[in-house]
């Protein structure tokens, strides 16, 4: 499967929309897009999960850049992870950096 990786500007907010499979051949993809999302200076960085597939050890390593890229103060919310993406995530312990939602905040 393909992988899509689409910024959204709402007020305060970056989202970015993740499609597809997040691997080792897509990451450089997603790593683009979180530091477009960054030069957006947002309060929250909001990470739409729903409809990514598989999230890989690479697709991971740039979840935690884009936890690395925005500020202390900028909350990084993953939205609609499925159970074997958010596993992936609770087995590396990042669980603990993020928040979990099932739909975008208002």
């Amino acid at each position: 499967m393909g992988f899509s990786a689409e910024l959204q500007k709402r007020p305060g907010m970056a989202i970015l929309e993740l499609e597809g499979d997040l691997d080792s051949t897509t990451a450089p993809v997603f790593r683009e897009k979180v530091e477009e999302a960054a030069e957006l200076d947002p309060a929250q960085l909001v990470i739409d999960l729903t409809n990514l597939d598989y999230l890989s050890s690479a697709g991971l390593r740039v979840l935690v850049f884009a936890r690395q890229k925005m500020a202390e103060s900028v909350a990084l919310v993953l939205v609609g992870a499925g159970e074997r993406v958010a596993e992936t995530i609770r087995l590396t312990g990042f669980d603990q950096s993020v928040s979990f939602s099932q739909t975008i905040p208002g």
